[in-house]
């Protein structure tokens, strides 16, 4: 039986998405927030105070293709209610390794809430399941959205329980397995076919390798790499910076919150936006305000440079990072999609893993001060968007047979 586009049934799918990007979402601006703090206070050495962070994305890394092959085999449905069982057992162990004082054991709770971040990445293409050609990147971009709500409920969350308990952060933590235990029951409202198991006959369809070096997939991985890592190179770095120059914890909060919204209130006219001017364009847009914000933070340490960097931060990654996904979805088969989008995500977070490898000691380790730190961290995105915007170019004046 082959299912038929349907857009009601898009639809349908693409209201549980956005709440669950909403609610379950929330937990990683709470976790983001707060990770490099706890990690600098768990820590012997400050160069590894983002170590928890970079942990949370090697595990999205490495869950990536297994999740992408779950989700292939038996669902989009079992992949999303392991991501939530992975966000909880990653939270428990954290706060278990808050109450021991164990950066080691933290650091485990870590590396398992990367499962939740691998699925909650697989949400926007989900989306784009069932769409139409047409509703595709509206889809992509509402599911996107939701993620409005996680930035105003996640770091609010974050005031109310930080100092709640007498061990510094473990609230949180504890939050944040209720988060997962109880918004994982939203997957149940989710209805998305399974694709069609092929038959003895059927296109084995391309390679791992023939679709990275199709030139389409090849640049959207690459704007999608370089959007993503750089948006977290600057935003894990950003509460050490805030609070190295002498403001507080919760003024930190509200600079990510801020960041967050930044992320997600442009996805309800992104969408709309590709498909009036193309996907390309938008990209580009994204990588130039990128490079705006590293302009802005360059210019100084007061409060208003960080809120404007970290607000142009967030509009960038939307428009070059689901720029870079709807140009992906539109660029391989039904029956490619467990292959390329697993593929995506694992060369996507180990760009994000290398920048979060890098923010720790790009910001701690590179000079004698915050201000120093802050600087080496933003100056350190130059390179990348040359890269990223020299593959574009490339693509647009391509000659056009495939």
């Amino acid at each position: 039986m082959i299912h038929t586009v349907d857009d009601s049934t898009a639809k349908r799918s693409v209201i549980v998405l956005v709440l669950a990007q909403a609610f379950l979402g929330a937990q990683m601006p709470m976790i983001f927030t707060i990770g490099g703090l706890a990690g600098q206070s768990l820590a012997s050495n400050p160069c590894f105070a983002t170590l928890p962070i970079s942990l949370i994305v090697i595990g999205s890394m490495l869950a990536a293709t297994p999740v992408s092959m779950i989700m292939q085999k038996y669902g989009r449905r079992a992949g999303f209610m392991l991501g939530a069982m992975g966000g909880a057992i990653g939270a428990a162990i954290g706060a278990y390794g808050l109450y021991l004082n164990s950066f080691t054991v933290f650091l485990i709770g870590s590396l398992f809430t990367g499962i939740y971040m691998s699925a909650q990445g697989f949400y926007r293409f989900a989306a784009a399941d069932t769409a139409s050609d047409a509703f595709r990147p509206k889809a992509i971009s509402y599911v996107m959205a939701g993620g409005l709500a996680a930035a105003i409920i996640g770091p609010q969350l974050v005031k109310v329980t930080s100092q709640s308990m007498v061990i510094p952060f473990l609230g949180t933590y504890l939050t944040v397995i209720a988060i997962n235990v109880v918004g994982s029951a939203l997957f149940l409202f989710i209805h998305i076919p399974r694709p069609q198991a092929p038959s003895a006959d059927a296109p084995y369809g391309r390679s791992r390798w023939e679709l990275i070096t199709t030139p389409r997939i090849a640049v959207a991985v690459i704007c999608a790499m370089v959007s993503y890592a750089l948006m977290n190179l600057v935003m894990t770095s950003t509460p050490l910076a805030v609070v190295g120059c002498g403001f507080e914890e919760g003024m930190a909060a509200d600079i990510v919150s801020a960041h967050v919204l930044a992320m997600y209130i442009p996805s309800f006219f992104t969408g709309h936006l590709i498909a009036r001017f193309g996907t390309e364009k938008i990209v580009a847009l994204g990588l130039l305000i990128l490079a705006g914000a590293g302009v802005v933070a360059l210019q100084g340490v007061e409060l208003e440079n960080f809120f404007i960097a970290l607000i142009l931060l967030g509009v960038g990654w939307n428009f070059g990072f689901i720029g870079a996904t709807a140009m992906l979805a539109g660029a391989h088969e039904p029956h490619e999609r467990g292959r390329m989008q697993g593929l995506n995500d694992l060369l996507v977070f180990g760009g994000v893993t290398m920048a979060s490898l890098a923010s720790g000691g790009l910001m701690n380790c590179s000079g004698g001060t915050a201000e120093v730190g802050w600087t080496s961290v933003n100056l350190a995105m130059a390179p990348f968007l040359m890269l990223a915007g020299g593959a574009l170019i490339w693509l647009v004046l391509r000659p056009k047979e495939d």
